[in-house]
Formats: structure tokens, sequence, C-alpha cells
């Protein structure tokens, strides 16, 4: 992987407390952003269809956590997992919680 690559992806993880790295078209990716709209977190949203190295970022994400699939999601620098990990964090209230912390 370029360190330009692994460099990008860390410091939009380390500088956001919400990230959600994603694909304009996936429908899984659009509940994701919604759950978290309604809790009105403030997400950095990285469209890998929309990025050059897209395809590349979401290779070291794959490294990075072991999760190629979108969405790819973070809070507060801790990787969740995608969609459904994200609803069932909603479904039990920890959601509420870990965006509490930010």
């Amino acid at each position: 992987m370029s360190a330009k690559i692994t460099t990008r992806v860390n410091d939009i993880i380390a500088n956001n407390r919400v990230v959600v790295f994603s694909k304009t078209y996936c429908p899984y990716c659009t509940k994701a952003k919604n759950a978290l709209a309604k809790h009105h977190a403030e997400a950095h949203i990285v469209e890998l269809d929309n990025e050059d190295d897209g395809a590349a970022i979401q290779a070291y994400l794959l490294e990075l956590t072991g999760q190629r699939t979108v969405p790819n999601i973070f809070i507060n620098h801790k990787h969740i997992g995608g969609c459904d990990d994200l609803m069932n964090l909603d479904k039990n209230g920890q959601l509420k919680t870990l965006l509490a912390k930010i």
C-alpha cells in the first residue's frame, strides 16, 4: 500500500470523530448515513466512487479493518464496522452513547 494512501486514510480517521467510507449508490451506505444524521452526528463522508484513488483507499481499509465492504464506519477513531453493526448499536442505545462522547 502506498504511504500516501495510508497517511491520507489515517489522517481522516484521526481528525474526524465520525467517518464513513461510502459509495454514493450503496443502499447500506445511505441507511448508515441517515442513521447518523438522525442523531445529528457530523460525519466526514468519503465517497469512494468519487475519489480517483477510491479503490486504493478501499484496499487499505481491508488491511486496516479486515472489512472490504462499505460502509466502513469509524466513531471516535475506532472502527465500528458496517451498516448492520451501526444499526445494532443504534437499536441497543450504544450509538447515542458513542456519539455523546463527541
